[in-house]
């Protein structure tokens, strides 16, 4: 009996998850009406909420969902809690595709720096995913480590080019994460991220299996190599899609999936309606709060998610040496 049986799966709806899509349907309608702009007494207010309301909120739904997804599907195929794309260099690698756009396509639409930037995306997480294969590593602590290395040496390689190019204030806005800069017209590719989640819950089965280890899913028939290629090209399309909108928004990745994981087990199908609705909710008050504690200036929502994700992370250590 493996665990993703229909005995032991728990239901995809239930009141729980249902309470909390109403409270994340309740922030998303507080994140519609704040702001510095007043929508009410100005003239083209209802301009201003078609342009730049509505877009940032879908946005916050998308980005929010697509990196908490990511996180879940890196921990499972590598087994190790403290991975997701900030912490294996994805982002950067990712990043560093959007500046060579810039700087040999700089008039590109932003599909291209988006297909360019998956690209590296993908070639990255492959890179972090072949090095572990070839490595082994006695402690799990030493896995994201070696990713924010990795992820450090491809930032110094973008910061270089970009400094040579004068295109660092360029690069340092874009990585900036914030969603300040998210209007109609800019964020449509966003929606790319929910053909990914429709991949992910369809191919959720195997990808638990294939986080079981290789023997395992070898000895049950499953392809191994080929569930590891399409999570990784799934997890590049979604990371891919986000640095090129909204920009880097830690640690979501690895603080969403740890929070469901503690609360339901293991299970892809039945955690990833609980990942994606947690995943926008805390977006969506890391959002809200950068809006409001210093207004009517804004701070980026990538300043509050570090500090939380570096709590969290720091937690999950602690947690780790203690069971060790």
């Amino acid at each position: 009996m493996t665990p993703t049986s229909a005995e032991t799966r728990r239901p995809l709806l239930e009141w729980k998850l249902l309470a909390g899509i109403g409270v994340v349907v309740a922030l998303l309608v507080v994140s519609l009406f704040v702001g510095q702009y007043d929508i009410w007494k100005n003239v083209d207010g209802l301009d201003m909420f078609r342009e730049t309301r509505v877009p940032r909120t879908i946005a916050l739904i998308l980005a929010g969902a697509a990196m908490a997804m990511s996180g879940l599907i890196m921990q499972m195929l590598t087994q190790n809690r403290f991975v997701e794309p900030t912490t294996t260099g994805t982002t950067e690698w990712a990043g560093l595709g959007l500046l060579t756009t810039l700087v040999f396509f700089p008039h590109a639409s932003i599909l291209v720096r988006m297909i360019v930037a998956v690209v590296f995306a993908f070639v990255g997480t492959v890179v972090f995913f072949l090095f572990l294969r070839r490595v082994r590593l006695r402690s799990s602590l030493v896995v994201p480590i070696v990713g924010i290395m990795l992820g450090a040496v491809v930032s110094s390689i973008s910061t270089f080019f970009a400094l040579q190019t004068q295109l660092l204030q360029s690069l340092g806005v874009w990585f900036a994460g914030s969603f300040t800069s998210v209007i109609a017209g800019q964020y449509e590719v966003l929606w790319v991220v929910l053909a990914v989640v429709v991949a992910v819950f369809f191919y959720a089965d195997k990808l638990t299996v294939a986080g079981l280890g290789e023997d395992i899913a070898t000895n049950v028939g499953l392809n191994y190599s080929r569930i590891v290629l399409i999570g990784t090209a799934l997890v590049a399309v979604a990371s891919g899609v986000v640095t090129v909108v909204v920009g880097n928004p830690p640690f979501l990745g690895l603080i969403v999936p740890n929070i469901v994981s503690m609360l339901r087990g293991d299970d892809i199908r039945s955690n990833l309606p609980w990942v994606c609705v947690l995943g926008i909710g805390i977006v969506t008050v890391c959002d809200l709060l950068g809006r409001t504690i210093i207004a009517p200036f804004e701070m980026p929502v990538s300043v509050i998610l570090g500090v939380v994700g570096a709590v969290v992370f720091v937690v999950l250590i602690v947690r780790q040496t203690r069971v060790a």
